[in-house]
């Protein structure tokens, strides 16, 4: 669960409290990032260009996402080793290292109307994360080319060039 400290950041970085954009946030915002479960994974299970991609948004600053986003990896890796796309013994240690890493987590409710406002574009899921970034004014880091492509959202993304 994200620190109170955290919780103030989402506060004090909502556009309802900002007055203005400095370059402050500017250099933060390359620093920090949401990070959806697909990055999540990435990271800890895939050894191709996007796992190395992946591994370094994850040493790049702080990490942020929603609460939900543990679960959805969690059952990423579960899905990889039923399929036998990964071993027991790796998916273990994924979930492991899920578990190790610093992000700090954010509750479902104080994004609850804005994740209602962007049903129409995306998934309530997805939504989140979108809600998330908007709100801390940071970019959302993902491999899911088309939310990475979506209408209606005022974050940007981080996706990979490969």
């Amino acid at each position: 669960m994200a620190t109170a400290g955290a919780h103030k950041k989402a506060r004090d970085t909502d556009s309802r409290f900002l007055q203005a954009d400095t370059g402050k946030q500017k250099r933060r915002a390359a620093l920090s990032t949401v990070v959806d479960s697909s990055v999540l994974v990435a990271a800890l299970v895939d050894t191709g260009p996007h796992g190395a991609w992946a591994e370094t948004v994850l040493g790049g600053g702080s990490l942020y996402a929603p609460e939900l986003a543990r679960v959805e990896a969690t059952n990423i890796l579960r899905r990889l080793e039923r399929a036998k796309q990964i071993t027991t013994p790796e998916a273990n240690a994924a979930r492991n290292d899920l578990m190790q890493l610093d992000i700090a987590l954010f509750p479902f409710e104080p994004f609850a109307d804005r994740i209602w406002e962007l049903r129409h574009n995306i998934t309530s899921y997805d939504a989140w994360y979108v809600a998330l970034a908007e709100a801390l004014k940071l970019p959302l880091a993902t491999l899911d080319e088309p939310l990475s492509k979506s209408n209606s959202v005022a974050c940007a993304f981080l996706t990979p060039r490969l």
